[in-house]
């Protein structure tokens, strides 16, 4: 009834009110129920103005009709805003008090994939919406807020659902349709925070189970820290499972990540360093006890995710899978010798190799075989070689973690910092300088990312959106305040899976 209401061909909606239905849905985190509806309007919207150069009447319209086009893989350009650009090639001024445009160009600046009039956009547009807020009511000031705080390309889904539906809970009934959307949008969004409950039972009890925590007590205990990624990564319902086991490899990179940084000695490191290489049981003969416990419960959960696959898919990927455990401990061991040395790499030497330690090619090779799309011979090679659409998240992940976490960790292993080593190479640098530079760096990588993502081909676009998902929770596990703690994972947290609307 709901599907047949708001996608009805009776219905003569024009292009413009069936791209704000869109967003609305996609805003509310209502999308994936619409996915083949959605495709089907959006493919007869770009058909139909496939020749024409407008794209709109005005600023709002050109923005949505670019953002929801990009997001949504079809080839646009951002030359359709050029009418919105005076003789010195800025933004009109004219155009600071259309409120409502500015933040759709806000929102479509993010879609950048390298673009200097969307770089120009998004400055001109975040600076009025900034000044605008002084002289807003209220109601208009906070959607200008949470649109500059929380622009959606760069927004955990459900988590801007929650917050979207929250702010439009005293002026929903402005018609059959946003009731009916809203209603269902509630429900939605419990219903499935349920199932992520029982989830995160079902990995609190696995935690419990295997033992780790009370035989390996100087490592991280932080189950639902570890859950949060997948939860991000892949939110859709029929996930589930795979939320379940990845959480579980993501648990191990913690884990292995303590072993190399506090506890194991270099010798040690090395050992099991080559014991994880070789993937064999018996290879742990010669290990500590601490570590043996680790390889064996690393080997079986490794080994029933290869098995799921096997069974679901048709796929063993225990090879792949283990490759990437050797890989990601080779990078730990650099870090190792680096610090048992006191030898300090260069900052793009270092940061190579952390992109590497941050963890996140570990994660997408598990995912990309727990998801079961794009199996073939082909992928599974290119994704061995750690594709650019993974290391550039592993790149935004690692500057983040670096702006931050130096300060919030006390380890004593070398972790390194690409900012320290930045401004090591540039004395004359200051902190703030080094900041900013870092900042850009995320950027401009960002915008590599989102080229990745609209053009890549290979891999299954599920994949790709886990991956920008993944980047996306960057901001919010690593945003550290002034006393080291992280407020907006707490809200996150607190947010997803302890209230429901």
């Amino acid at each position: 009834m709901v599907r047949d209401m708001l996608f009805s061909k009776e219905d003569n909606k024009t292009p413009l009110q069936s791209m704000v239905l869109i967003d609305t849905l996609q805003h509310m985190g209502l999308d994936h129920l619409f996915k083949e509806e959605i495709g089907s309007t959006l493919s007869s919207i770009y058909d139909n103005c496939a020749h024409q150069t407008h794209h709109g009447h005005n600023l709002f319209e050109s923005s949505l009709f670019f953002r929801l086009f990009r997001e949504h893989g079809h080839s646009v350009s951002p030359k359709m805003l050029k009418k919105f650009i005076d003789k010195n090639g800025e933004f009109k001024l004219a155009l600071s008090k259309d409120i409502k445009g500015l933040m759709s160009l806000y929102e479509a600046s993010h879609l950048n994939i390298g673009e200097d009039i969307l770089r120009k956009g998004k400055e001109f547009s975040s600076k009025h919406l900034w000044d605008s807020i002084d002289w807003l009511d209220n109601k208009s000031a906070n959607q200008v807020k949470e649109t500059l705080e929380h622009p959606y390309h760069m927004s955990i889904q459900r988590y801007k659902a929650r917050r979207c539906i929250s702010m439009h809970q005293d002026d929903h009934e402005n018609g059959c349709k946003d009731v009916v959307l809203f209603e269902l949008a509630k429900y939605e969004f419990n219903i499935v925070q349920l199932l992520h409950q029982r989830e995160l039972n079902a990995i609190l009890s696995w935690w419990k189970k295997i033992g780790l925590a009370q035989e390996l007590i100087f490592v991280r205990d932080q189950p639902l820290k570890w859950y949060m990624g997948p939860l991000t990564m892949v939110p859709q319902p029929h996930h589930s499972k795979c939320r379940i086991e990845l959480t579980k490899a993501i648990a191990f990179i913690y884990i292995i990540d303590d072993i190399f940084d506090v506890y194991g000695t270099l010798d040690e490191l090395s050992l099991f360093t080559q014991a994880i290489n070789k993937w064999d049981i018996s290879a742990i003969d010669n290990l500590p006890n601490y570590m043996k416990v680790c390889f064996n419960a690393l080997y079986n959960v490794t080994n029933k995710i290869a098995e799921i696959t096997l069974k679901e898919y048709g796929w063993n990927p225990i090879n792949t899978l283990s490759k990437s455990w050797g890989k990601l401990c080779n990078a730990f061991l650099q870090e190792a010798k680096w610090f048992a040395s006191k030898q300090v790499p260069n900052k793009d030497e270092y940061l190579r190799n952390a992109v590497t330690s941050s963890g996140v090619f570990i994660v997408i090779v598990h995912l990309f075989f727990l998801m079961g799309q794009g199996l073939t011979l082909e992928n599974i090679q290119h994704i061995e070689n750690d594709p650019s659409f993974v290391s550039k998240s592993g790149t935004i992940l690692r500057l983040w973690d670096d702006l931050g976490s130096a300060e919030d960790e006390n380890q004593k292993g070398f972790d390194g910092s690409y900012l320290e080593l930045y401004m090591k190479e540039h004395q004359d640098c200051t902190a703030k300088e080094a900041r900013e530079h870092v900042m850009l760096m995320i950027s401009r990588t960002w915008d590599a990312l989102n080229k990745e993502s609209f053009t890549q081909s290979s891999f299954p676009k599920p994949l790709i959106n886990a991956t920008l998902n993944l980047a996306r929770m960057v901001r919010v596990t690593y945003s550290y305040d002034d006393n080291h703690h992280l407020p907006m994972l707490d809200d996150f947290v607190f947010s997803l899976l302890h209230h429901p609307l």
